[in-house]
């Protein structure tokens, strides 16, 4: 086979088509409705847990995501891992801990010295180690905590300007 059987019936133009852009939206509902199935298992009112979600999608923090719901950042804490948020405040070490203490072989004050954590964020922790995200509350979000533009990472980088 040369190289012309394999060009042939390839055809060069001087323009691209604009076929637009694909997308798909199964989210027609308001999330707060499409929480609505979950609501006994949520921290809030679904209202208010769509407040959260849509303000930490836009990229605030998750106090200020609680903030802007009216609820106490812990609240906003729970409602973000129900929904399957990795919004835990220790790392595998400090959830190993927790698990230790969940197990009686901690004593309280040793599992929060040990994690390095606050009374709240050992509270929240714990909330977290003991309770699973829910499935049909995680498919009520999906594509409301697209974060593409946002980096994960981003608040931890130096910007070029604070190097020099």
């Amino acid at each position: 086979m040369a190289l012309s059987d394999i060009a042939s019936g390839v055809e060069v133009t001087t323009h691209q088509r604009d076929r637009g852009v694909a997308a798909v939206d199964e989210t027609d509902a308001p999330l707060s409705e499409r929480l609505a199935p979950v609501a006994d298992e949520l921290p809030c009112s679904t209202a208010t847990a769509a407040t959260v979600v849509e303000a930490y999608a836009a990229g605030k923090s998750v106090g200020d995501a609680g903030r802007a719901a009216g609820v106490a950042p812990v609240t906003a804490a729970k409602t973000l891992h129900l929904v399957g948020e990795q919004v835990s405040p220790v790392g595998p070490q400090g959830r190993e801990i927790i698990a230790d203490w969940l197990a009686g072989a901690l004593s309280r004050s040793d599992a929060i010295a040990l994690a390095g954590v606050t009374e709240q964020e050992f509270a929240l922790a714990a909330y977290i180690e003991t309770h699973e995200p829910v499935p049909a509350a995680r498919d009520a979000v999906e594509g409301a905590l697209t974060t593409e533009d946002r980096d994960p990472l981003g608040e931890t980088m130096s910007d070029i300007g604070e190097l020099l």
